[in-house]
């Protein structure tokens, strides 16, 4: 049985297309986590916006504030997640092997589906006033 290739060499002449995938990749990243650092700005500024126009909606405002806060950490943490990728894989294009990082991908996937669930069931009990 043939033993599994860890490494994808990558020829000299195509390592500026590797390089511009890679900032491509990178940029996608950014984008992402400008969206969720913008929704949770909006969610945690939402509470005292109702408040000012009089709307009686204590438990929004309850439920928007921690949340809010939550998406702009989360959207912080992935912008220096997004940046320790890009540095690894540029340099591993500079050494002219790349490797898939499939633990990297299956932690993203499993934090946010955690967080997701956390957020469910929070809104979920909370009761609705």
């Amino acid at each position: 049985m043939a033993e599994r290739r860890r490494h994808r060499e990558i020829p000299s002449e195509s390592r500026a297309s590797e390089h511009l995938a890679n900032e491509r990749t990178f940029l996608a990243w950014v984008r992402t986590t400008i969206a969720l650092i913008s929704l949770g700005f909006v969610l945690a500024r939402l509470g005292p916006w109702l408040t000012e126009i009089g709307t009686n909606a204590p438990h929004l405002i309850t439920k928007a504030w921690p949340v809010g806060i939550g998406l702009v950490v989360f959207g912080a943490l992935l912008t220096l997640l997004a940046a320790w990728r890009y540095d690894a894989v540029n340099r591993a294009i500079e050494a002219g092997l790349v490797k898939t990082d499939r633990a990297l991908v299956w932690s993203v996937t499993i934090a946010i589906t955690l967080v997701s669930g956390v957020l469910t069931v929070y809104i979920a009990l909370t009761p609705a006033k």
